[in-house]
C-alpha cells in the first residue's frame, strides 16, 4: 500500500507541525500515536528521504519535506478544481447532497437509513466524505458539506443546527479470560458488575478524542484508576473483534450488531447516566433546506430511531 498520495498525509503533517508532538497530534487526529509515527516513517521509506527534521525543536519539515508538503497541497487544489469542473456537467435536475461522517461510524450508522432514502429518491446524488469529526465540522462551516453526521453533539459549533436521536447505551464486552466473565450467559443483568471492577481490568479502547473515550477517561479520573490499556484503535469494530478474541474488555455502542447467543463473551449493559451515545445530523444554521434535504433529515431521524429501538 502506498502512503505518499494519501489525502490524510497533509492533515497529518499540519497537525504534527502544529503541536510539534506525535502524541498530541495523534490525539487531535483521532488516531493512535504509534499509527501516526509508523505512517510518517513509511512515507519517508517510500520517498527515500526524511521529511521531518527530528533534531529541531519545535519539529520542522526538512527541505525535501517542504517540497513534498507543497506537492500534497497542489494535489488537494487539483482535486478540488477537478470536482468543481465535473459538477458543471451534472444534470441540472439532479440534486447533490454532500454528507460528512467518520468512516467507522458510517459503517454501522449509514446502512440504517441511507438505503431507504436512496430507494425513495433515486434522482438524488449522495456524496460521502469520510473524515475525522473535526475536519467534517470545519468543512460544513465552510459550506463544503451539506450535512455532518456524528455522535454526542455537546461540543459542536453553535453555528450548526443539530437534530439528535439519543441517548443510547453501551455494552461492556467481557471475554472468557476475564475473571468477571459469567459462564453460560451472554447478556448480563444491569446490576451484575460494578463500574470500578470493569475499569480495573485490562482494556482495549478507542483512541483519545472519540465520544466513548472521552467518557471513559472521565470515569477513570473520577474513580482515580490507573488503567491497564492494552491497545487503542480508531475503529470500533477493531476493538470489538479483539475483545471477542480474549484480549481484554472493551465498550461498544448497543447499535453495533453483535451476537447475543455467542457464549465466548458477556455483554454488560452500561448505565446511561455513566456512558451514553447520542447520534446527530447537523447542517449550517445559515442553510435553508430544500425539500429533498428536509426528507433526508427526516429519514435519518425516523430510520435510525426505529433501528435502534428495534435493536
Amino acid at each position: 500500500m502506498t502512503y505518499i498520495y494519501s489525502p490524510n498525509m497533509l492533515q497529518y503533517l499540519d497537525m504534527l507541525l502544529k503541536h510539534s508532538n506525535y502524541t498530541k497530534a495523534a490525539k487531535d487526529l483521532y488516531i493512535s500515536q504509534p499509527y501516526l509515527t509508523q505512517t510518517i516513517k513509511k512515507v519517508e521509506l517510500e520517498l527515500g528521504i526524511d521529511i521531518i527534521n527530528r533534531h529541531s525543536s519545535p519539529l520542522q519539515l526538512t527541505e525535501a519535506g517542504k517540497v513534498y508538503y507543497q506537492y500534497l497541497r497542489s494535489l488537494e487544489t487539483e482535486q478540488d478544481q477537478f470536482r468543481k469542473k465535473l459538477s458543471s456537467y451534472a444534470p441540472q435536475s439532479q440534486t447533490v447532497i454532500r454528507v460528512g461522517i467518520l468512516s467507522s461510524l458510517g459503517t454501522y450508522l449509514l446502512p440504517l437509513f441511507l438505503p431507504t432514502f436512496m430507494q425513495s429518491h433515486p434522482q438524488i446524488n449522495i456524496q460521502l466524505i469520510e473524515a475525522m469529526p473535526e475536519e467534517n465540522e470545519e468543512k460544513i462551516l465552510a459550506k463544503e458539506l451539506d450535512f455532518f453526521i456524528g455522535q454526542n453533539p455537546e461540543t459542536i459549533s453553535p453555528n450548526l443546527t443539530i437534530y439528535n436521536r439519543g441517548p443510547h447505551g453501551y455494552y461492556a464486552v467481557i471475554p472468557k479470560r476475564s475473571p468477571l466473565y459469567k459462564k453460560n450467559k451472554v447478556l448480563l443483568k444491569s446490576d451484575a458488575l460494578s463500574l470500578k471492577q470493569l475499569l480495573q481490568e485490562p482494556l482495549i479502547l478507542t483512541t483519545r478524542g472519540s465520544a466513548i473515550r472521552r467518557q471513559i477517561d472521565y470515569l477513570l479520573q473520577k474513580h482515580k484508576i490507573q488503567p491497564a490499556i492494552l491497545l487503542e484503535s480508531n475503529n470500533i469494530f477493531t476493538v470489538l473483534e479483539l475483545a471477542k478474541q480474549d484480549l481484554g474488555i472493551t465498550f461498544i455502542p448497543e447499535s453495533v450488531q453483535v451476537s447475543k447467543t455467542d457464549g465466548q463473551y458477556n455483554l454488560y449493559p452500561m448505565p446511561l447516566e455513566l456512558l451514553s451515545l447520542d447520534y446527530f445530523i447537523a447542517h449550517s444554521s445559515e442553510k435553508t433546506l430544500m425539500s429533498a434535504e428536509k426528507e433526508f433529515v427526516d429519514c435519518f431521524l425516523q430510520q435510525v430511531e426505529f433501528a435502534l429501538t428495534k435493536h
